[in-house]
């Protein structure tokens, strides 16, 4: 590891402990012997920016304890160091610090937005690293780190020396990238792999369910939101017209989530495991879910935009956790079951909130993954983008 890297392991991998280690060594603490504890000589003043949720469930709090470090004054070892936790919506209080040392959890540095500035800024005057599982989908989100790099100096600088774009498309779209022996050079130079074996042993089933083929059929047809209703000229209260193609994919996939046999196979699955997280999108999954366990003495905690709860702890319970909000920044070590009520458009939303219960210090061998879906035309292609690893794009799916 070295200062502007990218630490890179799998969900669930140790980057956290990894991260600070490196901290520690490099202000010239002692990791060598375990048995014996070697105080760092030369401290800097760590500032570690984070997810919010792992701001506040403290779980940074917990890797920093075995090194003798802690934003509380009256728990460090370190009386004069100043370690600060926070969010990434904060990063840019903290752009004039100067000779610190920042650890970027979770890749956030994508793009051209205030985050990346103020990284950019934080960069030039700090040491840091960043830490992700999935460092880059594409070439153009290694630009921000190329550039706290020295690579190049602007965002221009690169697309002129690597990017292709389309002549036929009405906005800018990269066609391709050329020079990418360099690209790979660059990324090869700051990526750090993580490798190490998994105890676990996944398990994914599909588990395929009805839908209402005759309604999904005429909202095909009749392009009308059975969901959302108008005043019409004649003065008729009707079903409204779908004006863009996402609304279009709404409303098919609220047909396909809502069928009483998606919830039953849920159901079916909690069964055999009495303690699982769901995963879900759209809130009228989650009035669907809520629903489903009303009146059955099973506790039922939500994770979301609304509400901020911690796993229960009872012997039968459900997580309630929608994919935006909690697909990273969280672990759980107590079930070995999670079923995705429905599938989110993102294969890197998928992978990390499969990754909530893949964990180093999980007492369980095999881990159950249960996926939801039908066989109408949009779950199939959008489980087709999952397995090849991309997203799922609505405007290529849908012809308007």
């Amino acid at each position: 590891m070295k200062n502007g890297c990218i630490l890179c392991g799998g969900v669930g991998s140790g980057k956290s402990r990894t991260a600070i280690a490196y901290y520690f060594r490099e202000c010239g603490g002692g990791i060598e012997d375990p048995k014996r504890y070697s105080p760092m000589t030369n401290p800097r003043d760590l500032y570690i920016i984070t997810t919010a949720r792992k701001r506040d469930t403290r779980e940074w709090e917990g890797e920093l304890t075995p090194f003798l470090i802690s934003p509380d004054p009256e728990l460090t070892y370190y009386k004069s160091l100043n370690v600060v936790i926070d969010s990434w919506n904060n990063i840019k209080k903290y752009s004039n610090v100067y000779g610190a040392f920042f650890i970027f959890d979770e890749q956030r540095v994508v793009g051209s937005g205030a985050w990346v500035k103020a990284f950019l800024k934080i960069a030039k005057k700090n040491k840091w690293i960043l830490l992700s599982a999935t460092p880059g989908d594409t070439w153009t989100d290694y630009i921000p780190v190329f550039r706290a790099n020295g690579f190049y100096k602007t965002k221009q600088e690169f697309i002129d020396e690597h990017v292709v774009y389309s002549r036929f498309s009405k906005y800018p779209k990269i066609d391709r990238y050329v020079n990418t022996g360099r690209l790979i050079r660059q990324r090869n130079q700051i990526l750090v792999d993580m490798e190490f074996e998994r105890g676990t042993v996944s398990h994914h089933e599909d588990v395929y369910v009805r839908y209402d083929l005759e309604r999904y059929r005429d909202v095909t047809k009749e392009r009308k939101n059975p969901f959302k209703t108008m005043i019409w000229p004649d003065g008729s209260e009707r079903p409204a017209p779908i004006k863009n193609a996402s609304e279009l994919c709404y409303v098919w996939r609220r047909i396909v989530n809502s069928d009483q046999s998606r919830q039953v196979a849920l159901l079916e699955v909690f069964e055999k495991h009495p303690k699982m997280i769901i995963f879900y999108n759209f809130d009228y999954e989650l009035e669907i879910l809520k629903e489903i366990f009303s009146n059955t003495g099973v506790d039922v905690a939500e994770w979301n935009g609304h509400k901020h709860q911690p796993v229960p702890e009872s012997k039968t319970w459900v997580y309630l956790v929608q994919y935006t909000a909690g697909a990273e920044g969280w672990n759980c070590i107590t079930t070995d079951t999670i079923v995705f009520y429905s599938q989110n458009y993102s294969y890197k939303i998928m992978q990390q909130s499969a990754g909530r219960i893949d964990r180093l210090n999980t007492p369980f061998k095999d881990l159950y993954y249960y996926h939801l879906k039908s066989r109408s035309g949009i779950d199939l292609m959008i489980s087709r983008a999952l397995r090849d690893k991309k997203n799922f794009n609505e405007s290529k799916y849908v012809k308007w």
